[in-house]
C-alpha cells in the first residue's frame, strides 16, 4: 500500500508542479501554492473532440491518464473558497463576508458527495469534480459585473464530465446520477446566462475564455451551440409544448450561426460541423423537412 502511494506521488509529481509564489486566500487569509499542470513532454496526447466540445486525451505509457480540467480552478484547502485563477482575488468585501459565512455550506456540500477529498495533496478526479461544484457555490455570491452565471455554466458542464469519468471507474457509486444532475444544471445555467446577457443584467463578452474545455476557446458561438446541444440532450421532456418551443428557438439560433459565413479563427470549424449535425437532429424532432 505504501509503495503504491509512493508510486502515485512520483507519477503525479511528474505531471504537475506547484507555483513558486504563494497565494493568499481573500476569505480566510490562508497561504498556499497552486498546483499547475506541466505542459509538453508527451504528457497530453490529444484524442477526439466530443459533440460537447470536450477534448478527450489518450493515456500515455509513461504518465497514464491525465484530465487537464482537474487543475484549472484555484481552491483554498482551508475554507474551500474556489474560483478561476483570474477571479480568485477580486471579490469585494461584502462578497468575501458572504463567502466566509458560507464556509460550512461548502464543507457539507463536499462531504455529501465524497468520502475523502484532500486539497492539500495532488489532485485526482475526486478533487477535480469537487472543485467545480465548489466554484458553482462560490460564484453564486459574486456580483453581476463578474459574469458569474456563465462561469457557473462552464463549471457545471466540466463537473458533469468529471463525474461521468468517476462513474466509469466506480460504477458501484452514484457518480453517473450526479453527472446527469450537473448536465441538467449546465443546461439551465447556459440558458440563464444568455437570458441575462439579452436583458443587459450580465455581460458574457468580457470572459477571458468561453471554453467549454481548457484546450481551446470556442468563443460566443460555442456558448450558443452548447446551449442548443444541452437543451436537446438534457432539457426537460415532461412538457412537450415547452420543449418544442425551446428547440424551435435553438434551431433558429443555429441557422443564424450558419449564416455567418466560412470557418475562421473566430468561428472554429468543429463548431460548424457539430452545429450542422445538431441542426439536422432538431429538424427531425420538430418533424420538419428540407422544404419547411
Amino acid at each position: 500500500m505504501v509503495r503504491k502511494q509512493a508510486e502515485k506521488e512520483s507519477r503525479t509529481g511528474s505531471i504537475t508542479f506547484y507555483s513558486k509564489e504563494q497565494i493568499q486566500c481573500p476569505v480566510c487569509s490562508t497561504k498556499f501554492k497552486r498546483e499547475e499542470l506541466h505542459s509538453g513532454g508527451g504528457r497530453l496526447i490529444a484524442g477526439d473532440l466530443t459533440d460537447e466540445l470536450r477534448r478527450l486525451y489518450e493515456p500515455s505509457a509513461k504518465y497514464g491518464e491525465i484530465f487537464p480540467t482537474v487543475y484549472n480552478l484555484t481552491v483554498c484547502h482551508k475554507c474551500l473558497y474556489t474560483a478561476f485563477p483570474q477571479d480568485f482575488s477580486i471579490p469585494s468585501r461584502p462578497v468575501i463576508e458572504k463567502l466566509f459565512e458560507n464556509t460550512e455550506v461548502r464543507y457539507d456540500a463536499v462531504k455529501g458527495l465524497f468520502h475523502n477529498v484532500d486539497f492539500t495533496k495532488s489532485r485526482g478526479l475526486n478533487e477535480g469534480a469537487a472543485s467545480y461544484y465548489l466554484a458553482i457555490l462560490c460564484y453564486e455570491l459574486f456580483e453581476e459585473k463578474f459574469s458569474p452565471t456563465i462561469k457557473q455554466a462552464i463549471c457545471a458542464i466540466r463537473a458533469a464530465w468529471l463525474f461521468d469519468e468517476l462513474g466509469k471507474k466506480y460504477p458501484e457509486e452514484n457518480y453517473k446520477y450526479v453527472s446527469d444532475l450537473f448536465y441538467q444544471k449546465a443546461t439551465f445555467l447556459y440558458r440563464r446566462a444568455l437570458e441575462l446577457e439579452s436583458s443587459g443584467e450580465e455581460i458574457i463578452s468580457g470572459l477571458k475564455s468561453f471554453g467549454p474545455d481548457v484546450d481551446k476557446n470556442y468563443g460566443y458561438d460555442g456558448i450558443i451551440y452548447l446551449s442548443c446541444l444541452l437543451e436537446y440532450k438534457y432539457g426537460q421532456k415532461s412538457d412537450a409544448e415547452l420543449r418544442l418551443k425551446r428547440l424551435e428557438y435553438h434551431k433558429f439560433s443555429l441557422a443564424k450561426m450558419f449564416g455567418l459565413g466560412k470557418s475562421s479563427k473566430n468561428k472554429p470549424g468543429p463548431i460548424l460541423e457539430h452545429a450542422r449535425a445538431l441542426y439536422d437532429s432538431l429538424k427531425v424532432e420538430l418533424n420538419e423537412t428540407d422544404d419547411d
